[in-house]
């Protein structure tokens, strides 16, 4: 999706500037003027949809993404390729509503959820932009941050564009006088030409279990596909909470329990360890793998791409292939991967927690 033009060229600035302030109840309306007026240029522009607000970073080599505020969603990620022209690497698709508003979903999304002593669980959902920095000829970092109420928690994310490399860095800080449990994943639609042409290289020796989707806001899953996958498999599930992306199913060992575990004898586990060093993306699946490599790539022969995907700070792989049965370069010609930890990390008062993956452009 192109939603506006890239912006002109100008020196680099940086900006220690709030846009708006972090609210954990309450969407505060984006000022578009204070936005354009304070953060755009140096390879940055702003365009209002709806409600929301479509941020682009675009570098001279051609290289561009665009996130969207409030929700933090990165909907578009083209590097400068081998080729000389960019390409589309992320699957994002947009859709109607029921109230008629269009509805965004795939791309790159991040989904984090923490839990105090009391069994209190919240989701940031409503993102702020806090500061911009760097220059178009080199690299645009955009710093999001959303706070907990009662100051429970602050989130940030720092987004990144290099010429061959799209980078998503995670900060969690508790800020309570007990300790929080937070649990965590980042959604990456990669978009291919059909499953069938697509290979994920590096997993080999790495252990696996069948799970059902995720099913956040911004997933995209296949009709009947979670029916079909917890069939055949096992492991815990993600459900949409509240329309906006909370993990209900998620819960931890105070008095709180995983709702998939009740259902656990009525679902076939399967488990095993990834054979192939080319592990063919052909079939509908879904899985978790563990013990995986920081780093690997995704190869899509159809359109002669590759993407390394790489982390810090999540143990788990989390990989879903929609299978070949539906068209090429259609709504589900994609492959979903992201990090995922598989158990909550405790954070004690004051404690931080980092994490990132990477989205690597191997193609220059």
């Amino acid at each position: 999706m192109l939603f506006f033009n890239r912006p002109p060229r100008r020196q680099r600035r940086r900006f220690s500037l709030q846009a708006l302030a972090p609210s954990a109840a309450v969407t505060v309306p984006i000022n578009m003027d204070y936005l354009v007026r304070e953060f755009s240029g140096h390879g940055v522009s702003f365009e209002s949809i709806g409600e929301s607000c479509v941020v682009e970073m675009a570098l001279d080599n051609g290289s561009l993404a665009k996130l969207m505020l409030p929700s933090g969603l990165i909907t578009s990620y083209k590097p400068f390729m081998w080729h000389g022209t960019t390409l589309e690497v992320l699957h994002t698709t947009v859709s109607e509503g029921e109230d008629g508003e269009a509805v965004i979903q795939g791309g790159v999304s991040m989904d984090f959820k923490c839990i105090n002593d009391g069994g209190m669980p919240w989701s940031p959902s409503n993102w702020t932009l806090r500061n911009v920095s760097g220059s178009s000829d080199k690299s645009i970092q955009i710093e999001l941050g959303s706070a907990a109420p009662e100051n429970m928690a602050e989130f940030k994310c720092a987004v990144t564009l290099r010429h061959n490399l799209l980078a998503s860095e995670f900060t969690v800080i508790n800020r309570r006088s007990s300790s929080l449990q937070l649990l965590g994943c980042v959604m990456n639609h990669l978009t291919v030409s059909t499953p069938d042409a697509t290979y994920a290289v590096g997993l080999q020796g790495s252990n696996y279990h069948g799970r059902r989707p995720i099913n956040t806001e911004f997933s995209i899953i296949p009709p009947d596909s979670d029916k079909k996958i917890s069939s055949t498999s096992g492991g815990e599930s993600w459900a949409q909470k509240a329309a906006r992306g909370l993990f209900s199913s998620w819960e931890t060992r105070d008095g709180m329990k995983d709702e998939a575990v009740e259902e656990d004898s009525m679902i076939e586990e399967s488990e095993g360890e990834e054979a192939d060093d080319y592990a063919h993306m052909t079939e509908e699946m879904c899985r978790t793998y563990t013990s995986a490599p920081r780093e690997f790539t995704v190869i899509d022969r159809g359109r002669r791409n590759s993407v390394a995907v790489g982390r810090s700070g999540f143990d788990d792989i989390y990989v879903l292939s929609p299978g070949s049965k539906h068209d090429w370069y259609g709504k589900y010609a994609y492959i979903c991967i992201g990090p995922t930890m598989q158990t909550p990390v405790s954070l004690a008062p004051g404690g931080t927690w980092k994490g990132a993956q990477y989205l690597h452009n191997p193609n220059l």
